[in-house]
């Protein structure tokens, strides 16, 4: 998968697109990574479970820190959908 995001892009999120539904596979979010709370990742969403446990993925796995290291996440931790990317 070729990643979405390039170093410099910005992007804009919905704060509120999670508030009635959980995300969905496919959906990129940022979120607060949960051992580092001053940090915010922008990851891919590609597992939701019924309980809203979701698996986050980034596009490059090589040089991606995310689920695969600190494991699922609760949608309540994902801080927003990205709707939008600027360069």
């Amino acid at each position: 998968m070729l990643p979405v995001l390039k170093p410099g892009e910005e992007v804009l999120i919905d704060p509120q697109c999670y508030q009635k539904q959980f995300p969905q596979v496919g959906d990129i979010v940022v979120a607060q990574h949960p051992m580092q709370q001053d940090l915010q990742l922008i990851k891919r969403v590609t597992v939701v479970l019924d309980d809203g446990h979701c698996f986050l993925q980034g596009d490059n796995p090589q040089q991606s820190t995310d689920s695969r290291s600190f494991g699922m996440i609760h949608y309540h931790a994902i801080l927003g959908g990205v709707t939008s990317r600027f360069a």
